[in-house]
C-alpha cells in the first residue's frame, strides 16, 4: 500500500463517520504518513502508516493517554479500553473502519 492510498482510506472512512472531523496530516516523509482526526467528544484519533516497514497503528488518545489502539508492530494486536497497556493479539489485520466501528460503539 502506498502512502497516497493510506491516506485515502483513512479520509473515507472518517468523512463517513458521524463523529469525526475531517483528517489533517501532521506529519509526512517519503515513507511514512500520520493523520490525526478529531472525535466530537474531544477525544481524538492518530492514524500511522510507514510504507517502507509495512508498520500501521491506531490510537484513540484522551487528553495525552492513548485509551485505545490497534498496530502491527510483532503482529497485528489491539490495546483495549479496559487496560490499553495490554496487547491482545488478533488473527487478521484490523482496518481503520474496524477501528472506527469499535470507536463509535465506545462514544455513543
Amino acid at each position: 500500500m502506498t502512502l497516497e492510498e493510506f491516506e485515502r482510506r483513512i479520509m473515507t472512512v472518517a468523512v463517513a463517520s458521524p463523529i469525526c472531523d475531517i483528517p489533517v496530516v501532521v506529519r509526512l516523509t517519503s515513507t511514512a504518513i500520520k493523520l490525526r482526526i478529531g472525535v466530537l467528544n474531544g477525544d481524538f484519533m492518530d492514524a500511522f502508516y510507514n510504507e517502507q516497514t509495512g508498520t500501521t497503528a491506531y490510537a484513540l488518545i484522551r487528553g495525552t493517554e492513548r485509551i485505545f489502539g490497534a498496530d502491527n508492530a510483532g503482529g497485528w494486536h489491539v490495546h483495549p479500553f479496559a487496560d490499553p497497556t495490554r496487547h491482545d493479539p488478533l488473527s487478521a489485520e484490523i482496518t481503520f473502519a474496524d477501528f472506527m466501528i469499535e470507536i463509535e460503539q465506545a462514544v455513543k
